[in-house]
């Protein structure tokens, strides 16, 4: 097992803390003491609390657009690239739910420069999004009479909110959702010429 890094740890923690005790509440000692570091090894990865919040996003965002970039070169036709993204990001809300409901909870506390930074990574995702659907109407895969930008913040929206109600614990597992949402959007938005390939990504009835 590879040894975590001080600011591997200390994200960690923060994000245990924070969702315990509320993110104005713990300050930089809490953290510290909380993993038996020292003040300086907290400020030698992060400059404040501020760029520690902006951290715990950057984590599952980066990984956002990274596998779906990779999903984009892997798969060659919309569909496949669509339900591959998908899938990518539902994962993320399996994999770091805790990091991504102490995001939505506390971003206004970010300052303006870490908002925008924010703010560009997330069009940047939602830019390979769109050009997939965007792909998918011009290969009359994906209805054209929807307009891209809405079909993109629809998926996008819809997916986000599952932080507030998704439970590991819960009756459905994260891959049994998956396949609830990629079959709601693919009946949706694609055409009847290309049914047949989207029907292999549906739940079987």
């Amino acid at each position: 097992m590879v040894k975590k890094t001080l600011k591997q740890r200390i994200v960690e923690a923060s994000v245990e803390l924070f969702q315990q005790d509320g993110y104005h509440n713990v300050t930089v000692d809490c953290i510290v003491d909380y993993i038996g570091a020292s003040k300086g090894g907290f400020y030698h990865n992060f400059k404040s609390k501020d760029e520690l919040l902006y951290e715990i996003h950057d984590v599952f965002i980066s990984y956002v657009i990274q596998q779906s970039q990779d999903a984009y070169d892997k798969y060659d036709t919309p569909i496949k690239r669509l339900c591959a993204m998908l899938q990518t990001l539902t994962q993320v809300f399996d994999m770091y739910q805790a990091h991504i409901t102490i995001f939505y909870e506390e971003s206004r506390s970010l300052s303006d420069e870490y908002s925008d930074i924010i703010h560009k990574k997330r069009d940047h995702y939602r830019d390979i999004l769109q050009k997939v659907i965007a792909e998918g109407q011009e290969a009359k895969v994906f209805r054209t009479e929807l307009p891209c930008t809405i079909v993109t913040m629809a998926i996008v929206g819809m997916i986000n909110w599952t932080y507030k109600w998704f439970k590991q614990s819960g009756p459905l597992t994260m891959e049994q959702i998956t396949d609830v949402f990629t079959d709601m959007v693919l009946r949706a938005i694609v055409t009847e010429q290309a049914m047949d390939e989207a029907k292999q990504f549906m739940i079987k009835g």
